[in-house]
């Protein structure tokens, strides 16, 4: 005769202790290997990475076929990321002060394609006047907003988690820029 109940009588408990073990285990291991922490007040912010936006843009404008421009932004916005599509675009990446995350995308691409690639399904809701320079809103309710630009060669895409003010301030950075040398 077998000491063990039948499985029919097995309920969440003995899950519980069957699982507890494993838990604990998996903790430790990921406490020896420094894989997380605690903090009773919650997360914290990391470091921003830094970037260098100048040689990068500076790179990309010798490399592309289209005028890239180097938007002149306050002290506190921080470029933190960037990338470039060879042939077709330049991203750069920037941490405005509150923290949010917004891109430049430079491209010789159409509006079109580019608002696609970039945006996504957003289709274009309305337009801004920045200085002398207008720009294409794409929005969709719950994402992030991409404004586009046209400057003759190339198409300026805005886009992150930003206020209206970031947008303004990008979207006037990037007007007032000139294309970066090409040599």
């Amino acid at each position: 005769m077998s000491n063990t109940k039948p499985r029919i009588l097995n309920d969440w408990k003995d899950l519980f202790w069957s699982l507890l073990p494993l838990v604990l285990i998996c903790l430790v291991i990921a406490g020896i290997a420094s894989q997380c922490t605690f903090t009773s007040n919650g997360p914290t912010a990391g470091q921003v990475p830094n970037f260098d936006a100048h040689t990068a843009l500076a790179e990309d404008a010798k490399q592309l076929p289209f005028g890239i421009r180097e938007p002149a932004l306050p002290a506190d916005w921080r470029a933190n990321s960037g990338n470039r599509e060879p042939g077709v675009s330049s991203t750069v990446g920037y941490i405005t002060p509150q923290g949010s995350y917004m891109r430049v995308t430079q491209s010789n691409t159409a509006e079109e394609v580019l608002a696609k690639k970039v945006a996504g399904t957003r289709y274009a809701t309305g337009v801004q006047q920045i200085g002398d320079r207008k720009w294409v809103v794409y929005s969709e309710p719950g994402t992030e907003t991409a404004w586009i630009s046209d400057f003759g060669d190339t198409r300026v895409l805005i886009k992150g988690a930003g206020n209206a003010g970031s947008y303004n301030i990008l979207a006037a950075a990037v007007g007032n820029a000139q294309p970066l040398p090409r040599s």
